[in-house]
């Protein structure tokens, strides 16, 4: 099982989050595309290849391929969108006019088709990722998209406890490997 090789791998002052890991998928309430979309979602954000890795196999028991496409999908497409959002929110912060008149001319069309998955599915995959991107703006929109889309408050609450867990894991895990060869 790979969150069993991924807990183990975890040292001993990463106690909490071993522990993190296993309650924040084992007690999750989404259901079970949503969740382990999710969990898969926000491990390539983390850009750990070792967490990405386990936790896509893991995921791979659980999703279909195209679920675990359109997973993917959500954290390379959210990977481009939160860079790009945030830049500008941080310009027009800093008091430089004139980006918000400028039209973006990325292509972005996965989110309208949402991969082949429901909407509600992928918009909450962009909104864990944008968590962990630390994009304001995008987890905001992505928030109120999948609240208008029926998801409770408890669940994007789940959605921001399994990107900190999974990103957690991702850096104590990177941080223990040390510097690349």
């Amino acid at each position: 099982m790979a969150l069993a090789v991924l807990k183990d791998a975890l040292p001993d002052y990463a106690r909490d989050i071993r522990l993190n890991l296993d309650s924040t998928i084992a007690v999750s309430t989404l259901p079970e595309q949503r969740l382990w979309g999710t969990v898969v979602a926000t491990a390539i954000a983390s850009r750990h290849a070792r967490t990405r890795r386990e936790l896509e196999e893991e995921a791979s028991h659980h999703l279909g391929p195209e679920a675990l496409a359109a997973a993917k999908a959500a954290a390379a497409v959210m990977a481009m969108n939160n860079v790009y959002y945030t830049g500008k929110r941080l310009l027009a912060e800093g008091g430089v006019t004139g980006y918000d008149d400028i039209p973006a001319r990325l292509r972005m069309q996965v989110i309208g088709s949402h991969g082949g998955v429901d909407a509600a599915d992928f918009e909450f995959w962009c909104f864990a990722v944008s968590a962990i991107n630390g994009c304001g703006d995008c987890l905001v929109a992505h928030e109120r998209t999948v609240r208008d889309q029926g998801v409770s408050r408890e669940q994007c609450h789940e959605a921001l406890r399994i990107a900190s867990v999974v990103h957690a894991v991702a850096l104590t895990l990177e941080s223990e490997e040390g510097p690349a060869a």
